[in-house]
């Protein structure tokens, strides 16, 4: 069965292998089992859905099971994986909406399991009006309980989830709370960023309560009625627990396909795991961090979309790797963009570098042209040899797409003194003649 692809998943990694295997290897048969009813959908567009920016809930799919299958791309929804046997080199598949369990042949196999939300056991976590957000169906609940009459909402955790989804329950004009157990919020900041965060969070009419522990959710005539935390009892009409995911690799792992200490499967930089004839991809993986070289999961949709096109390019013959990850990544809350990339200064010192961070604070455009909104711009660089390990970066409209010029310098090992001599665009709608990263950038270079 060399000639049969089958993929375990239907999401970001899973549809991008299986679109690009297709690409090279018309002849190839490929099967796609996902559990869920949707196919490459944009779960990172879920909070927008719900906050009313994007109206249409279609627009979230990319491309329909329908548009696969019109390629010549088996795709079976409402299918669930079991069980796979790589010395057989078969999978056990149930339907999810009945019919017997069925034996699959492959020739090569594709794991791309994503992440689940991480759900501690807290008294009443499971009752009604404590959601997700991580599928359609979780957005189109959060929509009908807000719908229903909702107006308190809390919102545990928060990360990226719980900032994007606190800034849209405020714009569906509910009284908001978001709690969060650490002292900031976005811990893939540095604390000082991480403040602009919690400002621009409270300038929404968001509560911020830090370093407070959940503890239960009170439920009473078969409904929420408040969140019980640390600091006392929250009155709720919904909760959203936004506490981080957790990679699938649990599938992988009863076949004895090795999963690393991260809790993503092991993979070389092809996406091959140890196993004949198995990849895998996606939020179950674990990747290369291209600053410390660790092995780490970082669930973001552009890795997994990269690696579902490494994997389909190997799989239809066209060798390729996937390069490691930096976690790049931006949000915004109200007005506030926010972008990150590398190693916080937290994180460096965790990884025993010897670091120190400068902060530039600028405007995004010319000073004089409309909306010259303030910038802050903060790069982690290591002592001695000016090696730029990561930046951070929250500001106003046009602020937080320039992480990817953070990002790009990192990709290619530069040192400050390289980036701030960069050639980059000068106009007064988008930026002062000294762009807010060069300033970082020289800043960093004189305290070499």
């Amino acid at each position: 069965m060399t000639d049969r692809l089958v993929v375990i998943g239907g999401d970001a990694g899973g549809m991008s292998a299986a679109a690009q295997a297709r690409r090279l290897r018309p002849d190839l048969e490929i099967v796609v089992f996902e559990r869920g009813e949707f196919t490459s959908y944009a779960a990172c567009g879920l909070p927008y859905f719900v906050g009313g920016e994007v109206t249409d809930r279609d627009r979230l799919v990319a491309r329909t099971p329908e548009e696969f299958r019109t390629q010549g791309i088996d795709v079976r929804t409402r299918h669930e994986v079991t069980a796979v046997d790589t010395a057989a080199r078969t999978v056990e598949v149930r339907p999810l909406d009945g019919g017997g369990t069925t034996i699959e042949p492959y020739g090569e196999l594709l794991i791309a399991t994503g992440a689940s939300p991480v759900k501690p056991p807290l008294p009443g976590i499971d009752g009604p009006g404590v959601f997700d957000l991580r599928t359609i169906p979780d957005a189109d609940a959060v929509r009908a309980a807000i719908d229903a009459g909702a107006r308190r909402a809390v919102v545990i955790g928060g990360g990226y989830i719980g900032v994007e989804v606190a800034e849209a329950f405020a714009a569906r004009g509910l009284e908001v709370t978001l709690v969060e157990l650490a002292d900031q919020p976005m811990l893939t900041l540095d604390a000082d960023m991480a403040g602009l965060v919690t400002t621009a969070l409270e300038e929404l009419g968001v509560k911020v309560l830090l370093g407070t522990g959940v503890t239960g959710f009170v439920h009473e005539g078969g409904r929420l009625t408040a969140v019980d935390t640390t600091a006392g009892e929250i009155p709720a009409d919904l909760s959203v627990v936004g506490l981080g995911v957790r990679a699938n690799s649990a599938l992988a792992a009863a076949a004895g396909i090795p999963v690393g200490a991260s809790g993503g499967i092991v993979v070389d930089d092809r996406l091959h795991t140890e196993v004949d004839g198995v990849w895998a991809a996606g939020d179950c993986v674990e990747s290369r961090h291209r600053i410390t070289g660790e092995r780490v999961v970082i669930a973001l949709g552009t890795h997994a979309n990269k690696q579902g096109r490494v994997v389909g390019s190997n799989i239809g013959g066209t060798p390729a790797t996937f390069g490691g990850v930096l976690g790049t990544a931006i949000t915004k809350v109200g007005s506030t963009e926010v972008g990150r990339t590398g190693l916080s200064e937290r994180e460096a010192a965790a990884a025993g570098l010897d670091a120190f961070a400068v902060t530039a604070r600028a405007a995004v455009r010319a000073h004089y042209y409309p909306g010259a909104d303030p910038i802050a711009v903060k790069l982690v660089v290591e002592r001695g040899t000016g090696r730029l390990l990561g930046g951070q970066i929250a500001g106003g409209s046009g602020s937080a797409k320039r992480i990817d010029v953070v990002a790009t310098a990192l990709w290619n090992d530069m040192d400050v003194r390289d980036v701030a001599g960069m050639d980059l665009a000068y106009a007064p709608p988008f930026s002062p003649v000294w762009d807010p990263v060069l300033v970082a950038a020289g800043k960093a270079a004189l305290q070499l």
